[in-house]
């Protein structure tokens, strides 16, 4: 139904207002003398008409409150700063989406880089176990050439399947046993000083073939650095080496020279374990021991956890110890045995008189006056 101007002059509402175009609108707003900006939007032109009725008294003024808000300036300002801070927020979550997926895949590609690593390595490790036991294998059974550069030994005919059989038995409790045998079974027989590391490595067992094969091919193949190693790796504490040498006694079947030998090479060995490299050093040793075999086996256990190596150090640890259990003088000990149990004879558990009129509980005869041994200081004195 076309629009009629003067039908809506004649009786104008809110409305009929609402249901008219822009261009109707503008009819109306020239009908009453309105002044407006030809571009405005039409929500604005039909505000200046709700007013201009309102202020004619046409309409009531409540129509305001209900019309339409027109936009100002302002905001659509706030309106247009709240869509570009929107968009920035996007562009920043997208941005931190982009670097957590850079990570993840840096992430990823780093573990597969450590896990190609780790195989590489494990297969080299692998080959390199291979190729050593493959070598040691043609050592065995001689078929090495003396031109093998990457050996670089001479096998000079010594056929090592032949000879391998007369290695001693490895002894773990006793190494350096096992290598003073070895090596006088090699200068008995004749065997190249080169060839002892193949020979002496097929007896290996425990510690020392777990020792002697993380070696390299070079070092496993030089006797004096594959009998360090092992000595290494079954390392004895020094009080160990220490009771070696003092316990350590001629055998029948030994001579003099044999035993002096090793002797002295346990009394060395204690020594390298003590660090022992100056006479002040080796007199501080001396005297820590005697100290502690004088005194009695609490103290002594004590010390012994303690591992002081100073005479002056023992002397305080074993006052201390002393004054907190209550032991008076250190190194003493209360005598014991001086009286013996009561004789039956002279007296019996009731307390009743024997025929000699001697009481239970009396001292014997045969021991009045008289001290037994100190048990614990016999103990000590023969301590080592």
């Amino acid at each position: 139904m076309p629009f009629n101007l003067d039908k809506f002059v004649a009786s104008p509402s809110v409305e009929e207002l609402d249901s008219l175009k822009k261009s109707e609108i503008v009819k109306v707003a020239k009908h009453y003398g309105i002044e407006f900006q030809p571009l405005m939007r039409k929500d604005e032109i039909k505000r200046y008409v709700l007013e201009y009725l309102v202020d004619e008294s046409i309409l009531p003024s409540t129509v305001l409150e209900t019309a339409i808000t027109v936009p100002t300036d302002n905001t659509f300002e706030l309106k247009r700063l709240e869509m570009e801070i929107n968009k920035e927020i996007r562009l920043k979550e997208m941005e931190r989406e982009r670097e957590r997926e850079e990570r993840e895949r840096e992430e990823r590609e780093r573990e597969r880089k450590m896990q190609r690593e780790e195989r590489e390595e494990r297969e080299r490790r692998e080959e390199k176990a291979r190729e050593h036991e493959f070598r040691l294998k043609q050592l065995e059974l001689g078929v090495i050439k003396a031109s093998d550069p990457k050996i670089g030994l001479d096998t000079g005919g010594f056929d090592v399947s032949k000879h391998v059989k007369f290695v001693p038995k490895f002894q773990e409790d006793n190494v350096e046993k096992f290598f003073n045998h070895f090596e006088k079974l090699g200068e008995q027989l004749k065997w190249p000083r080169d060839k002892w590391s193949i020979l002496i490595q097929s007896n290996f067992t425990g510690k020392a073939q777990e020792v002697y094969s993380a070696l390299s091919i070079e070092d496993s193949m030089d006797y004096d650095k594959v009998k360090k190693a092992i000595l290494q790796a079954y390392e004895l504490v020094p009080e160990a080496y220490r009771q070696k040498f003092r316990k350590y006694r001629k055998a029948d079947t030994q001579t003099y020279v044999e035993f002096a030998y090793q002797k002295e090479r346990h009394f060395d060995r204690w020594c390298a374990s003590k660090k022992v490299s100056t006479f002040d050093t080796l007199r501080q040793l001396m005297l820590v021991e005697e100290f502690k075999r004088c005194v009695n086996d609490d103290i002594k256990t004590h010390l012994e956890e303690n591992k002081a190596d100073k005479l002056k150090e023992v002397a305080n640890l074993a006052d201390q110890y002393a004054l907190t259990h209550k032991l008076g003088k250190v190194g003493q000990t209360q005598n014991k045995g001086q009286f013996s149990r009561p004789n039956k004879k002279y007296g019996n558990s009731s307390g009743t008189t024997s025929n000699s009129g001697s009481q239970s509980g009396s001292i014997s005869p045969t021991n009045s006056g008289k001290k037994q041994p100190d048990s614990s200081r016999q103990k000590n004195d023969q301590a080592s």
